[in-house]
């Protein structure tokens, strides 16, 4: 029988605890056959921003997608906290600022 290889856009979940999104294809490390991720930045054609190798002991998961849905895992939007939590009179207030408030 003989082994199919995968190369493409995909999410794969490493030992189960860490899940990062790329292009995957195989590669051979000293030897060992490892899987790389080449992990998109936000812009199209920029070089990825990170490659990793990963031996197959280590894949828990692999799940081909669009490079559009990888892309999108691999650069979740920006998190803005919400404006501080502030005690005034015993109870918690959200206090809230336009710029240019002075506070």
């Amino acid at each position: 029988m003989n082994s199919v290889g995968y190369e493409g856009w995909a999410i794969v979940e490493i030992m189960g605890h860490r899940r990062l999104a790329g292009h995957v294809s195989e590669a051979t490390i000293a030897g060992a056959p490892m899987l790389r991720i080449d992990v998109p930045g936000k812009e199209e054609g920029a070089p990825p921003k990170a490659t990793q190798f990963y031996g197959g002991a280590s894949i828990f998961c692999l799940t081909p997608t669009t490079e559009e849905l990888a892309r999108r895992e691999a650069n979740p939007p920006e998190w803005t906290a919400p404006a501080p939590l502030q005690l005034r009179h015993g109870a918690f207030d959200v206090e809230q600022h336009d710029e240019g408030d002075e506070a």
